[in-house]
């Protein structure tokens, strides 16, 4: 509590003259931090999404193949280092960022939506005597902070998937569809509609739930844990150490929804906008399991996780030190 006093005295002493309480403030800060975050880690986000879709033909002549997904042509990946070293070498190294616009802007509305709803609920729900929180409460609160924000971001995720995969079609010599995020938007409506935006929603929603199930519980149990168990300061090491496990913890509930949710966004669709691969989120989990094992849903786990741990690492201890100076109470 006293270095919560310090923090909003310091607020004042600096200058600032807002409400530290306010909803937009503190919105504010969040996409800031989401924002360097995003913009730091996002590398392994587009490796991460390039590894997922290895399989999924986008070569017009195999729509109608029954095994399409498994026919690609194009560049063949064996890992991490096998796909950076590809776009690095054959799309530039600034291609590392293709697809950075919407997915800041996604993180503008995900983000910010989710922990201002976590906190939310964490008022609501009561925290405990000595100001933890229960675990079902972080993991209702988490999940249901998750889903939410990624409903309402979906148009954003699969414009950010949609981009990142144009380097694989110059590889392979076929025309660019996209020439921006806002030329990819107009292609977009023009294909599915406005309802084409929320393709692949329900795996995107799941992947939210779960993957902030993992990260916000996590966060914050290991946080309260540290805190009053152990009597750590709320500092840097403590937002670290809360952020390496809520990484992993995420990383690891998260990535087959996240496999899932990929191939469905990126799958080709025909001039109404009907999907031309999987049929839905349980003929996709049933196809990739049955054809390519259950590990498959796994894919992509590593990148992941790399990402995760500095996203997590870099969001959390700019955010807790953003609120600090802004004169906001730690999280």
């Amino acid at each position: 509590m006293a270095s919560q006093g310090f923090s909003k005295r310091r607020g004042i002493e600096n200058g600032w003259n807002l409400n530290p309480n306010s909803l937009a403030f503190r919105y504010f800060l969040t996409i800031s931090a989401a924002s360097i975050s995003e913009t730091a880690t996002y590398p392994l986000d587009l490796i991460k999404t390039r590894l997922q879709i290895q399989k999924l033909s986008v070569a017009s002549k195999t729509h109608n193949h029954p095994k399409a997904h498994l026919n690609a042509a194009g560049p063949k990946y064996h890992g991490v280092v096998s796909i950076f070293m590809q776009i690095v070498k054959k799309e530039g190294l600034f291609r590392l960022w293709s697809g950075l616009p919407p997915a800041v802007y996604r993180h503008m509305i995900y983000s910010g939506f989710r922990i201002m709803t976590y906190e939310k609920f964490r008022g609501l729900l009561g925290q405990n005597e000595d100001g933890s929180f229960s675990i079902w409460k972080s993991c209702v609160a988490g999940s249901t902070a998750g889903a939410l924000g990624q409903l309402i971001a979906s148009p954003m995720d699969l414009l950010k998937v949609q981009m990142q995969t144009e380097g694989i079609r110059r590889l392979k010599g076929e025309p660019v569809r996209f020439r921006n995020s806002l030329h990819a938007m107009r292609v977009l409506l023009s294909e599915g509609g406005v309802l084409g935006l929320w393709r692949g929603w329900l795996p995107n929603c799941q992947r939210a739930a779960l993957v902030n199930l993992g990260e916000l519980a996590t966060y914050d149990q290991v946080k309260r844990k540290l805190l009053i168990d152990f009597s750590m300061k709320d500092n840097a090491l403590t937002h670290s150490l809360s952020s390496a496990a809520s990484g992993l913890v995420a990383a690891l509930v998260g990535t087959p929804a996240d496999v899932i949710k990929t191939r469905i966004m990126n799958q080709p669709v025909d001039q109404s906008g009907k999907p031309l691969v999987y049929k839905g989120v349980v003929d996709c989990l049933r196809r990739t399991v049955g054809e390519e094992g259950v590990l498959a849903l796994w894919k992509g786990f590593v990148p992941i996780w790399s990402r995760m741990a500095p996203w997590s690492l870099v969001f959390w201890i700019s955010y807790e030190k953003i609120r600090y100076f802004a004169g906001v109470p730690s999280f």
